[in-house]
């Protein structure tokens, strides 16, 4: 097994494991085989470090192979193509294998006792290497040392999280094409395949999770074995028997001064035991290839313990460097949650379950818990006692995404009505009825689950039990047997005792010179015309029950009356700015088909009254204050839809300057950048929530407009920011009607207010997302869409009990388009657990790194960006720190063990760290980060996935007529090869780039010229041309945007062209240019500083 391919998913306790077929994967790219020329050395930034050791190109090395373990089946053949150089035109991205595995069957009733998982663990086959000569296990990361005499390492800055190195702004080239500037926004899907070569097969084997471990020597010191001798059932190497996770060790050292990581030339060394009859050799997840001693490696440390092994003489060590390939690698990880998980049904049933990652697709069946599209947690097993909590420092969190869209295959939301009596709920706590409320005394009263309340049952819901004590129209009910449901809400949730009018849209446009001239009013007029027949409606209803009204602005405010009867529009004007008043109710917010004649009529004469205005300055404040009060008058929830094109310097109220300083980066003032600049805008917002007004703001800026200030009400009132920088109709139009398009149709929820109720023992404690709270427990909404998630954080206030679990439940209260109110109800049970094991063993790094990334999101509004980064690396290195100490076999502190769950942490971690609102290059404008900022505040799972860690698809590696999504290769330069083209995308920016050395048949298949020099650099758009090739990368580039919550516009990128930097910016493995760590140095710190924490 190698690193790149994570370990069999452990069983979380107390769920029925299906038993998953064998597959057999081969993922060449074309089926070819690799060569077997080992990797070069790897390379810094841009390219290999002059005197590494490298392998030319075309000589192979290829050593006997040694015996497979007893209980192996099949062997495959393992090759390794070289890569690094662009001068070779062809690459193979990292090893992979063909792995087969089996889920055991484990079942545990709701409160017994916890049992230790049993895992199937592949057994290793070695193509490496003569066969091992005692039954020593050697466990090293591919070799990697520091040794004291090489050649200086290039100038370092440390890890990079101190100022960014200097830079020339490249605002020229970036301008249009810029990070956020054209910036395509939304996102949310997986990552793609892993890449791969042809492996080794596993033997189906099961063995007691246990831990094979990496370890590197002192510098220039020789090395250690970690274990020798055979394993003993439920012995972890080099240890005593123990009860762990399964889990993922490697050896970075730190880089110290002067010192170079280097990689030794050949295959990495082998690794092998005699196992135990009946066991196989754990490898699981263990960075690099299970083998057996090697010449030219020292043996222990001087004075160190051999545990049985024979001590050889010290040798001379070739230098080497980490190799990338030796370290988790989060392709691998998708790919396999995808083959192990992706065929059967995630059933929702058994309390505590892990689900699949964001990066598989997969089916739900409600079973009594709700789905992972609704509500996914940072552990599904949590700590018994808050000393247990704080000791792990892993935060308690859940991601809720309350109207999260379903697809097609999963059936929509029962929606239960009991008529004026309403919904059962608890009388002390107030929770609603669920599947884990207990009825008792014969179904005449239940116990909350809750708060373990008793109360009487209503004689109209009273229904027998059966002999398990379930009630007997359980499976009847959706409130009693399924995990999500909707109620119909009574009179007595309604704002003033009324039932709600259907709720309206504004149109609000900007009028001053920049939009006209830009020809944005014109095309948006255009738009709007055929787009107001597609609002939202509800279910069957044949037209939607949302009226609609129209504003334009410039320092001044035009109402428009569009009443049926009217022959032609009426304009009314308010330039009173200070005291904001709606001139008209009669004929302002109308339905759609009663006024389509004055409406179109309206649409056309906007963009001709305003032609030649020379009116610059913009007001802001008093346009969604005249919105906001239209909407009361009307007595009606709603959305405000303003297109906005500069910074509102006009005297009003909310009037801004500008304050665009980038003197204060990287200063303790930087968080003013991030702050609004005057309180008047949460004022409003307050007073929007409260009508049940939400605002999306689509930004056209052609300089600053301060962000930072503009998105207050929008975020505060669970509306959208949209931006696009220097627009322009010809190259932006695309783009701009598509995200339109979507945020008009899509479904929404209006005037609505969350609680998430805990069983006793935690509570909820922290809120992140786009809202307002005014006290500690209700999340109120203007407006709540199927993209958007609150994030909780819970802590405890009471000790949990391990046969009870915990319980969540989120109840969202809200008026659905049609203006129905109701009630949303989602449940989930947790485990709890009082070993720190299981805990590890039952957590999601991709909710906790969106957890975490909100958290230093936050943070940066009130410390400098340094604490926050601080904060963050001293959390990770806690989390992994502990889990050491108390969860894995006793081993050498220079070795980084990894929890199993928790291995890509440090590879993620990195990439918030480096992000543009933490450590933001030159090229990145204080408005970009302000955008970023709030958009990843209510961004789901799945999004921050490909946010942080875009994917990278090789275009041309798979057959032309296999249409399915290519496999994605790792965000590194290095796995770029000058002879492919590759898409990479993040669910804002979606780049083609073209290397040097594509053949000319690609090139004019896809671009329709006959040579690479002949591509236009920064084409955002392919030609559409008739052939297989051109026709597969359109097709899939329309796939990936079908996937993301925002249009993402193309950027073709050329090999070593200047807007290559641009692109490179996103290779997030990489050091980057201002200054963040690569994944191997970031490693390397991360190990130091659990180191120090141990020590």
């Amino acid at each position: 097994m190698n690193v790149n391919q994570s370990a069999p998913p452990v069983p979380p306790f107390g769920r029925p494991q299906p038993v998953y077929p064998g597959y057999h994967q081969s993922n060449n790219y074309g089926g070819q085989p690799g060569s077997t020329v080992p990797p070069t050395p790897y390379s810094t930034y841009n390219g290999p470090v002059p005197g590494y050791q490298q392998t030319p190109p075309g000589v192979s090395r290829a050593p006997p192979p040694s015996g497979a373990p007893p209980g192996s089946t099949t062997q495959a053949p393992c090759g390794q193509a070289a890569y690094g150089q662009f001068d070779q035109g062809d690459v193979q991205n990292g090893p992979s294998s063909t792995v087969q595995m089996q889920r055991f069957p484990g079942s545990q009733t709701f409160g017994s006792a916890p049992v230790a998982p049993v895992v199937s663990q592949p057994a290793v086959l070695q193509p490496y290497g003569p066969p091992p000569t005692s039954a020593q296990v050697t466990a090293q990361l591919a070799g990697m040392q520091i040794s004291g005499a090489v050649a200086p390492a290039p100038p370092s800055s440390g890890l990079g999280y101190g100022p960014p190195t200097s830079m020339a702004s490249a605002s020229g080239s970036f301008l249009n094409s810029g990070l956020y500037g054209s910036y395509p926004q939304g996102q949310a899907s997986p990552l793609s395949q892993a890449q791969g070569h042809p492996g080794t097969q596993p033997a189906q084997r099961s063995a007691p999770p246990q831990a094979s471990s990496l370890i590197p020597p002192t510098p220039g010191g020789p090395r250690m074995p970690s274990m020798t001798g055979p394993l003993l059932p439920g012995q972890g190497f080099g240890g005593p028997p123990v009860n762990q996770p399964n889990h993922v060790s490697s050896p970075p050292q730190t880089l110290l001064p002067g010192n170079q990581m280097n990689r030794p030339p050949g295959p990495p060394p082998s690794m092998h035991s005699s196992p135990q009859p009946g066991y196989q050799l754990q490898q699981n997840g263990s960075f690099g290839p299970a083998q057996g001693p090697q010449p030219n490696y020292g043996s222990s440390y001087p004075g160190a313990p051999n545990f049985g092994s024979q001590p050889g003489p010290p040798q001379p060590l070739p230098p080497k460097r980490l190799d990338p390939d030796a370290i988790p690698s989060p392709i691998q990880v998708i790919e396999d949650d995808r083959n192990n998980r992706g065929s059967e049904p995630f059933v929702t049933g058994v309390r505590g379950q892990v689900p699949p990652l964001v990066t598989t697709n997969f089916l739900v069946k409600d079973q009594g818990n709700a789905s992972p599209r609704y509500i996914r947690c940072t552990s599904y097993n949590i700590p018994c006692t808050s000393d247990m909590a704080k000791q792990a420092q892993v935060p308690l969190a859940a991601v809720i995404k309350p109207l999260a869209r379903l697809p097609p295959e999963e059936a929509s939301l029962y929606v239960v009505d009991h008529g004026e009596s309403g919904p059962l709920r608890c009388n002390r706590c107030k929770a609603y009825m669920c599947p884990f409320m207990q009825f008792i005394e014969g179904g005449r009263r239940f116990q909350c689950c809750f708060c373990s309340c008793v109360n009487d049952v209503p004689p109209q819901y009273f229904q027998h039990l059966d002999h398990t004590g379930k009630r007997v129209d359980a499976y009847d009910r959706p409130e009693l047997s399924l995990g999500s449901y909707e109620f119909l809400a009574t009179v007595d949730y309604c704002k003033n005792n009324k039932f709600p009018s259907p709720p309206a849209f504004i149109f609000m446009i900007d009028v001053s010179y920049n939009a006209i001239r830009s020809g944005l009013v014109k095309l948006l007029c255009e738009e709007l015309k055929s787009l107001l027949d597609f609002l939202p409606r509800d279910g069957g209803a044949e037209e939607s029950a949302i009226r609609v009204g129209f504003v334009t602005y410039n320092k001044v405010l035009h109402f428009y009356n569009v009443k049926s009867s009217l022959a032609q529009p009426q304009m009314m004007v308010v330039s009173d700015v200070a005291d904001m008043f709606v001139p008209l109710l009669d004929g302002f917010l109308v339905n759609v088909n009663e006024s389509r004649a004055v409406i179109t009529s309206l649409l056309d004469q906007i963009p001709e009254m305003f032609v030649d205005t020379r009116e610059t300055e913009t007001v802001f404040a008093p346009v969604i204050q005249a919105g906001m009060e239209a909407l009361k008058a009307a007595e009606c929830a709603g959305k405000l839809f303003l297109f906005h094109t500069s910074l509102p310097i006009a005297e009003a109220p909310g009037k801004l300057k500008n304050r665009d300083d980038r003197k204060l980066i990287n200063t303790d003032k930087e968080k003013t950048l991030f702050q609004p600049q005057t309180g008047a805008y949460q004022t409003l917002a307050k007073e929007c929530v409260a009508q049940g007004c939400c605002v999306d703001l689509f930004l056209f800026p052609n300089q600053y407009v301060d962000v930072a200030t503009l998105s207050v009400v929008p975020q505060l009132t669970g509306g959208s920011v949209y931006k696009y920088a220097c627009f322009q109709v010809e190259n932006d139009q695309e783009r701009f009607l598509s995200d339109l398009r979507r945020d008009v149709q899509k479904v929404i929820g209006f005037d609505a207010v969350m609680r998430v109720r805990t069983s006793t023992g935690i509570r909820a404690v922290d809120f992140f997302g786009a809202f307002y709270m005014s006290n500690t427990t209700d999340v109120e909404l203007a407006g709540l869409d199927g993209e958007k998630t609150v994030t909780v954080e819970f802590k405890h206030d009471d000790r949990l009990n391990e046969e009870n679990g915990a319980l969540l439940q989120c109840a969202l209260l809200y008026t659905s388009c049609a203006g129905q109110r109701r009630l949303r109800i989602h449940n989930l049970s947790l485990n709890c657990c009082t070993q720190l094991a299981d805990l590890y063993r039952n957590c999601e790094t991709d909710t906790l790194i969106n957890y975490m990334a909100k958290f230093a999101y936050r943070g940066v509004l009130n410390s400098p960006l340094k604490t926050v980064r601080d904060t963050l690396i001293a959390q990770c290195a806690q989390i992994l720190a502990c889990y050491r100490k108390n969860c894995a076999s006793p081993s050498s502190a220079g070795q980084l063990i990894l929890p199993e769950c928790m291995k890509l942490l440090p590879v993620y971690l990195n990439c918030v760290l480096k992000s543009d609102v933490l450590q933001p290059g030159a090229e990145v404008t204080t408005d970009d980060r302000a955008y970023v900022r709030q958009l990843v505040t209510s961004m789901d799972v799945a999004e921050t996935n490909v946010f942080f860690y875009p994917r990278l698809l090789p275009l041309t590696k798979s057959p032309i007529e296999n249409a399915t999504e290519p496999p994605a290769v790792r965000a590194s330069e290095e796995r770029l090869c000058n002879g492919d083209i590759y898409l990479l995308e993040n669910g804002l920016n979606l780049f083609l780039w073209v290397g040097a050395s594509v053949q000319q048949g690609v090139v004019q298949s896809l671009f329709c010229v006959s040579s690479f020099s002949q591509i236009t650099s920064g084409l955002n758009v392919l030609p559409v041309l008739d052939n297989p090739l051109s026709k597969k990368v359109r097709g899939l580039i329309d796939n990936l945007r079908a996937q993301r919550s925002r249009y993402m516009k193309l950027i073709v990128v050329k090999q070593e062209d200047k807007l290559e930097m641009l692109f490179k910016h996103f290779l997030v493995e990489d050091k980057s240019l201002n200054g963040g760590a690569s994944y191997v140095d970031f490693l390397c710190h991360m190990h130091k500083e659990i180191r120090q924490l141990l020590s």
